[in-house]
């Protein structure tokens, strides 16, 4: 859109993607992506599905940024799009546990204003916005091992593979059908601690 209105100029390899045809289904896609982000359960599929197009798509974008395809910065550009990614999805997945939509809305509407932030920055402040990238890929190899971990016992505990610890017990119970999530008040950052 910056590029359509004249804000900025995109380099030649870009200049297809602020054509209206396209800017129009971006719109559209993004009037979709806010509206299942919102739901539990709608956002994990749809980031299953995100994840055949969000990785190859970050992978081409910066490979065709400096002007000729290179591997390296496809694979820099896939890298940074899979660790994105996986760090959104595997907190999704832990929040989606909660029994209340709070939870998901808050998610996402922080995850929308951080692309606003996040794109301005970029445009306005790139020393700023670098700092904050260098702290988001900190964070992301810090958690996604924790995610991981807690996917991995959360599954074997559901399929009784020998997770016994009382943490799994909890989160086999809190998703039996009928527990309407009275123990997920439980399962909190302390409670990840304990799969860690």
């Amino acid at each position: 859109m910056l590029g359509a209105s004249g804000n900025i100029e995109l380099p030649v390899t870009h200049q297809v993607v602020q054509e209206p045809i396209v800017v129009g289904a971006a719109a559209l896609m993004y009037g979709v992506e806010f509206l299942a982000d919102k739901i539990p359960g709608v956002d994990a599929a749809w980031d299953a599905i995100h994840s055949f197009i969000r990785i190859p798509a970050g992978a081409v974008l910066a490979a065709a940024a400096v002007g000729e395809l290179s591997l390296a910065m496809a694979l820099v550009g896939g890298g940074m799009a899979a660790g994105a990614h996986a760090t959104k999805a595997g907190m999704r997945a832990f929040l989606n546990l909660s029994p209340e939509p709070v939870t998901n809305w808050t998610a996402s509407i922080s995850e929308d204003a951080m692309v606003i932030g996040g794109v301005w920055a970029a445009l306005h402040q790139p020393w700023l916005f670098l700092v904050f990238l260098a702290l988001f890929v900190a964070a992301a190899i810090w958690i996604l091992p924790k995610i991981g971990r807690w996917l991995r016992s959360a599954y074997c505990s559901l399929r009784g593979r020998g997770v016994t610890s009382h943490a799994s017990n909890r989160l086999t119970s809190a998703l039996a059908p009928g527990s309407n999530g009275r123990v997920l008040g439980q399962l909190g950052v302390r409670q990840l601690e304990v799969w860690v």
